[in-house]
Parts: C-alpha cells; structure tokens; sequence
C-alpha cells in the first residue's frame, strides 16, 4: 500500500478564508482556490509515489475536476484534525501519512518526497513564519500535539517540544513559505 498524502483545505466561501489577506473576500476565495488547485496539480507529478486525498473542512464540490479521494475532517481544533486524519490512514494500514496545508503555492514535489523519505517517526516542513506545510508521520502519540499553539511564531518550535515528550523522532525537511498576511502576497508576484 502507498504512503497517503492528505491535503487540507477549507471551501473556498468569502469570508471564511484567507482573511488575514486584508484583501476583498471574493479575492480572498479565489487565492484560496488557486492555492489549492495548484497544490492539487502538484501533488498529480507524485502519482506512484503516494495516493492523495482532499480533506476540506465541509463539504464541497469545489475541485472536483481532480480524480482524488475526498473526505471531511473532522471536529477540534487543528491538532485534533491532523492526528485524526494521521490515525485513520495509518489504522488502514499505510506506511506513512502527509498531511499538506494549502497555504503554500508554488512548493516543489522534491520538498514532499523529501518529508516521505525520512526514517524519523515525523518529519516536518518548516515555513519562515514559524509554522509547517506539512507533516509526515510513520508513528503517531495521542499527545504529539500537546500545548501546540497554531498559527503562531511558536508552532513549529511546539510541535517538535511535543513530539520528543512523546518519544517520537522528528526531523525538519526543506523549508518552504506560505501565504497568510498582506506582506505574503509579493513574493507570489504574477501569480497572485
């Protein structure tokens, strides 16, 4: 069976994500859509390599010109979703799970087989704000989140806190960017 990458994103409703963007709503929703189709379009250059599944926050038949598996996270916070998305892959018998934020457009898909080659229990994706885009996991801890305070400068520092008071190896894989505020916006120049 091949590794799942599960990639996460919210419908693409105005006003519901993006915000911190400072741009119009609309304009908002169609960043979030590029961002996520041109995630998706990636992620189809891995195919042997990993399946892939959408996981949107409800449902939505957004991107539903990409032949990919679908499901709907579930209730919690972020940690709660990630780990139950992690645990039910892994329950089903896969090797390794990546779960794949939608904030970062343009990311290589040398930087996610990178995260699915590691030997460490989870291997991350470092973004410059202090975040991930992405976390690969071969083992999994009911506390791997503990105390993880997200969407901050700290995530990525907390995670890994929590992993190694799990007992879990953790290695950080190529460091990447993502797109949250107005400032983020220029690097994305004509693609924006």
């Amino acid at each position: 069976m091949l590794p799942l990458i599960v990639l996460f994103a919210k419908a693409p409703a105005p006003g519901r994500v993006k915000t911190r963007l400072g741009v119009d709503p609309a304009r908002a929703a169609e960043l979030h859509s590029s961002f996520v189709r041109q995630t998706l379009v990636m992620l189809k250059s891995l195919r042997g390599v990993a399946e892939v599944e959408l996981s949107t926050d409800e449902p939505t038949q957004a991107w539903c010109e990409f032949p990919v598996m679908r499901s709907v996270q579930g209730a919690g916070d972020l940690g709660e979703r990630i780990y139950a998305a992690l645990e039910r892959a892994l329950t089903a018998g896969r090797p390794k799970v990546l779960i794949l934020g939608a904030d970062s457009p343009g990311l290589p898909a040398a930087h996610i087989r990178a995260l699915l080659a590691s030997s460490a229990d989870v291997s991350l994706g470092p973004v410059e704000d202090g975040g991930f885009y992405a976390i690969a996991c071969g083992r999994t801890a009911p506390a791997m989140f503990q105390s993880v305070r997200w969407s901050t400068a700290a995530t990525l520092s907390d995670t890994v806190k929590a992993l190694t008071d799990c007992g879990l190896s953790a290695e950080l894989g190529p460091r990447w960017f993502d797109v949250d505020r107005p400032e983020d916006l220029a690097r994305l120049g004509s693609t924006a």
